[in-house]
């Protein structure tokens, strides 16, 4: 179990850096208030996913605010390459500014997604574990008593 935890946190930093780095490069834009916040989530949550790994259940409300960001600024764009045809939605022109938005909002999608499932999964374990302690607590409490 240790090795895909390793390999999680190893991709939990290389996203970081890469959205610390698409962040930074933001704040020239005309709308740089829709994606500096995006990318900073999306930074935060993979920083701190890869430096406290273990207890990633206390950024699940940011990781729920940059997913919810990134659908509707994907939706954004969409609407907007939709309404003036720069691009189709399948194209892959990174010259186009509505296709590198288009994509790094799905990156974010796809990152918060994964980050989510990962805390689900982790409070399932936790529930289990805490489950049995008060099962079995239950069980030797009558041998104490005595």
């Amino acid at each position: 179990m240790e090795k895909p935890r390793k390999l999680f946190s190893s991709c939990s930093l290389l996203m970081a850096i890469m959205f610390g780095f698409s962040s930074s490069v933001q704040l020239n834009d005309p709308d740089w208030y829709f994606w500096f916040p995006l990318y900073a989530c999306a930074c935060v949550v993979n920083l701190l996913n890869w430096r406290i790994s273990q207890k990633a259940v206390a950024i699940k409300n940011t990781a729920k605010v940059a997913l919810w960001l990134g659908v509707f600024l994907f939706m954004k764009v969409v609407m907007e390459d939709f309404g003036s045809k720069i691009a189709g939605f399948w194209s892959l022109d990174l010259t186009e500014r509505v296709v590198r938005e288009k994509t790094g909002s799905a990156m974010v999608i796809i990152s918060m997604i994964l980050h989510l499932l990962t805390l689900k999964d982790l409070e399932k374990r936790k529930k289990k574990t805490i489950g049995r302690v008060v099962e079995y607590g239950e069980t030797i409490e009558p041998v104490c008593s005595i």
